[in-house]
């Protein structure tokens, strides 16, 4: 038996996201309130690789962590907007660098318990010198390190969030930081 959405209700709602509770039946025959989260975004990552086989990090305070975060360049891509074409912005915007070349790397669901949120990430290489314009919300460091750091510090748990580290390890695992197809 699959889940039976009886009916639903908005609990919440911003620009970014619109927080349900539905009244379902469960696979078991169970009857249950379900909460979840709609994201009115795609979350887009980006793993820029230059021509020496360096990448950027971003680390910066999150809110919802009470923490300092090292993560791949990332951001929202709206619904209605080609998600490479955000993946190229948030790249420039969070490290100011113009990415001549993006090839998608993979695609995930974030938190598939609590949310539809689908992350995609791209390798950007073919870089070139842009314009940084952090977000009001942002206190961005733009961090220069070889690829197989950023992937070791995955490893290690200095990078935490999950779009980034599972990013990091697929590229790692299939492409590797020699694979000429990724470097440029």
């Amino acid at each position: 038996m699959a889940w039976t959405k009886h009916r639903s209700r908005t609990v919440y709602e911003n620009d970014w996201m619109t927080v349900l509770e539905d009244h379902v039946t469960n696979p078991g025959g169970g009857e249950n309130l379900y909460g979840h989260v709609r994201f009115k975004n795609v979350a887009v990552a980006i793993l820029p690789i230059d021509e020496n086989g360096d990448t950027r990090l971003v680390g910066q305070s999150r809110y919802t962590l009470d923490a300092y975060s090292w993560e791949l360049p990332m951001g929202g891509a709206p619904l209605s907007e080609p998600p490479a074409d955000a993946a190229r912005r948030e790249l420039e915007e969070e490290t100011g660098l113009i990415a001549g070349n993006l090839v998608e790397l993979m695609r995930m669901h974030m938190s598939n318990s609590i949310t539809d949120e689908l992350g995609i990430v791209y390798v950007a290489t073919d870089l070139k010198a842009g314009a940084m314009r952090h977000e009001e919300t942002e206190d961005i460091t733009v961090r220069t390190l070889p690829v197989g750091e950023a992937v070791q510090m995955a490893i290690d748990g200095d990078i935490t969030d999950a779009l980034s580290a599972a990013a990091l390890l697929r590229y790692a695992l299939t492409e590797g930081p020699n694979t000429p197809s990724t470097g440029g």
